[in-house]
């Protein structure tokens, strides 16, 4: 660079900094007015550009400027340098809004439609009209591109929501392909838009499950088919009843999941209870983690097939806080009769309450893990509440081995009925063991 050159920049830079330093209200807002005419009048993104790095220049002159501040003392006095930043970011909205379309706008529209179409669950009702929305959406793309798109989305068992998603996955394709051009290609992109629009018009129209009432979900789901003369109020019960009988835990479930009244949900859990299905095990393990007891109970009943909940049950036996909370677990623990919950019950036959020590017992007993007779002889021979040491001889006898018989046995003289019973039980048990055994 020339020293004639250098003295030229630098003269530049000189009078830029001192229009920066120099720069007034009344100035600036001059610059602003005659940007926003241009803005008005601009056409093109590169007019726009220009405009945006205008505004760039505005904004750095308003940062350099010695501007005057209001008076502190003056509610009404005005502030030049936020009235001015206020109008800059006016017009950059304005430029924001004026900008495009895009190819992108497009794209992502239909990305947005993809996931409506596919995170949506569609009625009968509405899956032809989603059907129908992307074939129109398809027909007016494929029109703009000048390419066909075809959507084979028909199937035997309705409307294919996959297919439909892979179309809109095509054109969305087709359309980053086609390097629109904003400027070149702005009637195209226009064009596209609109079918977007219609698109997303469409799904927002078409029938949703969602949009059903609780009572017109369960009749297309034909919860209500099994209903003939009833005689139970309201007819979601004498439904519910219908399918109980028939072991369709799938439509107790159903009725679980739509009927939130109290009564409904009550009598839903009964049922599930009652049924002791496995197939329900799913829910029941979700709600017994929230130490719901009806589910715990639920679990329990299904014994060996709720065995993948006995890490969650087995937390719940230190909750000497909530006593039902442990009853109802230790019921279950029993009746799954997992091994795996043995010393975490057996621990629990020196717990302080009495009323909950006999639950403990029987879940061992119902386990059967032959570890547990010897906590269980010395719960018999040293406790202080009769209930539980005949909880803890009934247990034994559970168990049923010549050790846990033999335990339980040494109590026929006992003063309470209840240990003697037991006791008396076991002795019979061991006589019998002896009579089947064969002889030398």
């Amino acid at each position: 660079m020339s020293d004639g050159d250098e003295e030229t920049t630098a003269d530049s830079d000189a009078a830029a900094s001192d229009e920066s330093t120099d720069a007034t209200p009344e100035t600036l807002n001059e610059r602003l007015d005659d940007l926003e005419a241009d803005l008005e009048a601009a056409e093109t993104e590169a007019a726009l550009d220009d405009i945006e790095a205008d505004l760039d220049d505005a904004e750095s002159d308003l940062d350099a400027a010695n501007l005057p501040e209001p008076d502190e003392d003056d509610e009404d006095a005005e502030d030049p340098q936020a009235d001015l930043e206020t109008r800059i970011s006016d017009l950059r909205d304005d430029l924001d809004a004026q900008r495009g379309p895009y190819a992108s706008d497009v794209t992502d529209a239909v990305e947005s439609a993809r996931s409506k179409l596919t995170e949506t669950r569609w009625t009968a009702q509405g899956e032809p009209e989603v059907r129908d929305a992307v074939e129109a959406f398809a027909d007016a793309a494929g029109e703009s591109l000048e390419e066909t798109f075809e959507v084979d989305a028909d199937s035997a068992e309705g409307v294919d929501v996959d297919a439909l998603d892979a179309a809109l996955e095509t054109v969305a394709g087709a359309v980053a392909d086609a390097g629109l051009d904003a400027d070149e290609d702005a009637e195209t992109i226009a064009s596209l838009i609109e079918a977007t629009d219609e698109l997303e018009s469409g799904l927002e129209d078409a029938q949703e499950w969602d949009d059903l009432e609780t009572n017109e979900q369960l009749m297309a789901e034909g919860f209500y088919d099994v209903l003939g003369h009833y005689k139970d109020y309201p007819p979601e019960l004498s439904a519910l009843k219908q399918w109980e009988s028939q072991g369709r835990v799938d439509m107790v479930l159903l009725a679980k999941d739509s009927l939130q009244s109290e009564f409904m949900q009550d009598h839903c859990m009964d049922a599930l209870v009652r049924m002791a299905n496995p197939e329900a095990f799913d829910e029941m393990h979700q709600l017994a983690q929230r130490r719901d007891k009806k589910a715990i109970k639920a679990l329990g009943r299904m014994g060996s097939g709720a065995e993948d909940a006995v890490e969650t049950l087995v937390e719940y036996v230190d909750t000497d806080s909530d006593p039902a909370l442990q009853k109802v677990t230790f019921r279950a623990l029993g009746e799954i009769g997992s091994t795996a919950a043995t010393q975490a019950i057996a621990d629990k036959l020196e717990m302080d309450n009495d009323n909950v020590r006999p639950y403990a017992a029987r879940a061992l007993g119902l386990i059967g893990d032959t570890r547990a007779v010897e906590p269980l002889s010395d719960t018999l021979a040293n406790d202080g509440a009769d209930e539980v040491r005949a909880a803890a001889a009934w247990a034994l006898r559970q168990i049923g081995t010549e050790a846990a018989l033999e335990a339980a046995a040494e109590y026929t003289d006992e003063r309470s009925f209840l240990v003697q019973h037991e006791a008396e039980l076991a002795a019979d048990a061991l006589d019998d063991t002896d009579a089947e055994a064969p002889t030398a």
